[in-house]
């Protein structure tokens, strides 16, 4: 059975976005310019979640949901003995997308910074319905894996929105690329656990060292 959770804004970090939009500090950008852009964007914003709870299995490099099967060293090793795992999907909606394509040229520096607010409103969306799994399932969670994580094909995409049926629950598409529309949209795996997680982040799991994003963490 799929869920579907909508939300009001999770709490902001500042420090987040400017960390998505390559800034120290956000003396880095003009006066008052962080602000406006936040004005701008922060009401387009919609909430949306869709999930499913599944029993599992890892068996060597393979895990089992029932519904689907996955090969992944690197899910494998995430999930470890978990017997539940939560799968979801969450988009912030397509409004934010318009406004970064009506700033792409006419205002780039604009676009990359509504693109950086978007980038911390969806993973501050994960963050706030990870949190709600574990309270109303009395669990910990692994740290959630993404597809295109470490050896995860993106190609697991297709099984997810099967399962879950995004379009239907929360508008969320999945072109040919295995990319997704609205772009700021996540999808993730999320093992159940007895051991506390403390405050890992999908970053430190994540064996890309190059990455834009990893900054200081």
């Amino acid at each position: 059975m799929t869920f579907i959770k909508a939300y009001s804004a999770p709490e902001l970090s500042r420090k987040e976005i400017l960390r998505y939009a390559g800034c120290k500090s956000e003396t880095d950008l003009p006066e008052g310019f962080l602000e406006a852009c936040l004005n701008e964007a922060l009401p387009v914003f919609s909430y949306k979640v869709c999930y499913s709870v599944f029993d599992m299995k890892v068996k060597d490099d393979e895990c089992d949901f029932s519904a689907f099967k996955v090969k992944s060293k690197d899910l494998a090793k995430n999930l470890g003995s978990a017997k539940n795992a939560v799968v979801f999907a969450a988009t912030v909606g397509v409004g934010i997308d318009r406004l970064i394509s009506k700033y792409g040229e006419i205002s780039p520096s604009k676009a990359v910074t509504i693109a950086a607010i978007g980038a911390e409103r969806i993973e501050s969306l994960c963050n706030t319905f990870c949190e709600d799994i574990k309270r109303e399932y009395k669990t910990e969670l692994k740290p959630r894996f993404s597809p295109g994580y470490g050896d995860l094909s993106l190609s697991v995409q297709k099984d997810i929105f099967s399962v879950l049926n995004c379009q239907k629950h929360i508008g969320l598409t999945l072109v040919d690329s295995m990319l997704m529309s609205p772009t700021k949209s996540v999808t993730a795996i999320a093992g159940f656990t007895e051991k506390p997680q403390g405050n890992t982040k999908k970053c430190e799991i994540c064996e890309n060292k190059n990455c834009l994003y990893k900054g200081d963490i």
